[in-house]
């Protein structure tokens, strides 16, 4: 048998994790073959294909990004695109595809698999940590720990100036990465997509923290949104699933503070630096089991599913399932953390 692998999206830690543990399992347990198709899925569309075997992912473990390389390719949008991807796989002789992604490139595969039948296994991949059929996505980890750090270093110097700092994470529509580096790194203020804000609350939590002679640190998902009005952008064009680039709502949101109180207020926006870099421990633990438990769905032949992580366990889930909702703050979590604001 050989198998596809493609990772597609925004890059991750624990992607080159994934890879290889799907490589070394494939070929040493079950004899199988394997073809890397580069950047996505513009890699099927495009036969633009890698070498991938057990020399290819020696020494990938601790790496950031994908050695496959990855993009926000929508071949369901494509000209021609599913009869693309299908040429190509019978070109290649790749009897099953592994698609590594979020909800976009798992959402297509879902599509080509049900309605074409091209078979495909998921592997859940955003540091959002969004994916409702999973407990966790690999990578959401390891972009925490990085916002935790870049937090804690933040509160000296907003200390040593007494300044506000407004520091923006990623999360288009879910507050993970906010929430959970926010309440790690002692942040004052937290805002997430899923509960529109108040800019005179979050002013007035701001005051009251400079009354205890601190210096407040706000953190805001970047797809968070005031109360009165709309979401706040730089960038209005559309990716190929639709999706506007988001950034822009911890400037603003830094100026209002500023003009509101009479404090100085800073911005510092994280982006890809939550995405960059080695992964952590629980990434690479995480991605290493999702790779093994995804060649053995080939195995069995479970095309369709998409691994998952419920508790301890690795299971396996329908990718539309998996694709369907998005996983968003519960609102009862998000109000225990209140009692920090301020």
């Amino acid at each position: 048998m050989r198998v596809g692998v493609l990772t597609g999206g925004g890059d991750c830690p624990g992607l080159n994790a994934v890879i290889r543990a799907i490589v070394r399992k494939g070929v040493q347990e079950y004899g199988y073959a394997f073809t890397g198709f580069r950047d996505g899925w513009r890699g099927p569309l495009e036969d633009d294909t890698v070498r991938l075997d057990i020399p290819a992912v020696r020494g990938i473990l601790p790496r950031g990004g994908t050695i496959l390389g990855s993009s926000r390719t929508n071949p369901l949008t494509a000209r021609d695109g599913v009869r693309r991807v299908e040429d190509t796989l019978a070109r290649h002789g790749v009897d099953a595809l592994i698609t590594i992604g979020g909800e976009d490139t798992l959402g297509a595969a879902a599509r080509l698999c049900g309605e074409y039948g091209i078979p495909c296994v998921g592997v859940p991949k955003t540091i959002d940590n969004d994916l409702s059929a999973t407990d966790y996505t690999f990578g959401f980890d390891t972009a925490v720990g990085i916002a935790t750090e870049a937090i804690d270093r933040l509160h000296t110097t907003a200390e040593s100036h007494m300044r506000v700092l407004v520091v923006e994470v990623m999360g288009r529509h879910a507050g993970w990465i906010a929430l959970h580096s926010g309440l790690a790194g002692g942040a004052n203020v937290i805002l997430i997509p899923e509960q529109r804000f108040d800019v005179d609350q979050v002013c007035s939590w701001v005051t009251s923290r400079f009354r205890a002679s601190y210096a407040p640190i706000v953190v805001v998902a970047e797809g968070a949104v005031p109360k009165d009005g709309d979401m706040v952008l730089k960038d209005r064009t559309l990716d190929s699933f639709g999706h506007v680039r988001l950034s822009g709502v911890g400037e603003w949101l830094a100026a209002e503070i500023e003009k509101r109180t009479g404090k100085e207020a800073r911005t510092t926006v994280l982006g890809h630096v939550q995405r960059g870099g080695t992964p952590s421990a629980f990434d690479r633990w995480l991605a290493t089991r999702f790779g093994l438990h995804a060649i053995d769905a080939v195995r069995d032949g479970d095309f369709g599913a998409m691994v998952a992580l419920r508790g301890t366990d690795i299971v396996r889930v329908p990718m539309s399932e998996a694709t369907a909702r998005l996983k968003t703050v519960d609102p009862a979590l998000y109000a225990e953390v209140g009692v920090f604001f301020g």
